[in-house]
């Protein structure tokens, strides 16, 4: 018996030093990462005009090219920049991926490359999104559509182009766009709001366990996940969901005040034709089909901004993350 209380002794002080060196680990990466914090951030600019150039030679020389078209491909290459300076210079292209999760994380980049698109843009640039999200978490999509909404005060025309998916949140950014083109089996609408959460209350009262929740104000807690529901709580978070889903279809409205709201307003979604038809896109396409036809008239410059996140902040998403699902309907998702 003495040998097994000395033995969780020994061991209970062997976890507590290794939690002390974690936490010791933790506090030296976070030094470190605000000393290189500035050297994480970057901003990546590729010119995508000469990849299809390079391409098309590839293609039309083939593989037994000599040397010597070298010299002369150089040639061709500095003639063209010489006639696109000055007052001849092709408009610009500027092309943004946004790749959506459940809680938009990618806002964070969007909204430093729309900044430098606004800082850097003259009058006859555009931008293209390549956008392709599910939906998630309101405020992030909130966020997400907010920063488009920034290119449009700014008179930068936006497209956006879906090749798969722009659903719920992320038909809520899509909507934004000057345009929207959208493959023909891309996914697009499911204009809705929708909140849940399990209940744990029967499985505790049949152990004999008690769960208390103590509030200050009316509705802080409309439903909870271990305590007994009520139907005035109930009630009130159907509420919220329709005030929420109100919003959706208000801000919709704004930005396409052609298409029939209500028609499209009722969570469904649609196959890239079916939603051309409804009026949810403006043409059917692929990217890809824009960019070939943009690259004869415009200078097409892909952006990307790129931030590793620091230790404290991975430690915040993952308890932002548990506390997301411990809440539930706190955050409706679209």
């Amino acid at each position: 018996m003495e040998f097994l209380q000395d033995y969780a002794l020994f061991l209970a002080r062997v976890l507590t030093l290794v939690a002390a060196f974690a936490v010791v680990l933790g506090m030296i990466g976070g030094m470190t990462s605000r000393r290189r914090g500035r050297h994480r951030e970057q901003l990546e600019v590729e010119p995508l005009n000469r990849r299809y150039e390079a391409m098309s030679r590839r293609i039309q020389r083939g593989p037994d090219a000599r040397r010597s078209n070298l010299i002369q491909r150089l040639r061709e290459r500095r003639q063209k920049r010489r006639g696109q300076d000055g007052e001849g210079r092709l408009p610009r292209l500027f092309v943004l991926d946004f790749d959506g999760d459940i809680r938009a994380t990618a806002v964070d980049s969007l909204r430093e490359e729309v900044s430098a698109i606004i800082a850097s843009a003259r009058r006859d640039d555009e931008v293209l999104l390549r956008l392709e999200s599910p939906g998630g978490m309101v405020p992030g999509y909130g966020l997400a559509a907010s920063q488009l909404a920034r290119l449009r005060e700014a008179n930068i025309r936006l497209t956006i182009a879906v090749d798969r998916v722009a659903a719920s949140g992320g038909y809520l950014m899509a909507c934004v766009a000057d345009r929207i083109i959208a493959a023909p089996f891309s996914i697009i609408g499911s204009i809705g709001v929708v909140g849940q959460l399990p209940n744990f209350h029967g499985l505790l009262k049949r152990h004999d366990i008690e769960f208390e929740l103590h509030t200050a104000g009316a509705h802080k807690r409309d439903l909870t996940v271990f305590g007994e529901n009520t139907d005035e709580g109930r009630e009130h978070f159907r509420e919220s969901l329709q005030a929420v889903h109100d919003l959706f279809r208000h801000h919709i409205g704004r930005y396409r005040p052609r298409m029939d709201v209500d028609r499209v307003a009722t969570g469904e979604h649609w196959m890239g034709e079916r939603a051309l038809e409804l009026g949810l896109v403006d043409d059917l396409g692929t990217s890809d089909d824009l960019l070939l036809e943009r690259r004869e008239r415009m200078e097409l410059i892909s952006l990307s901004w790129h931030q590793a996140p620091s230790f404290s902040r991975r430690l915040s998403v993952v308890a932002e993350s548990l506390l997301a699902r411990l809440r539930g309907p706190s955050q409706a998702r679209m």
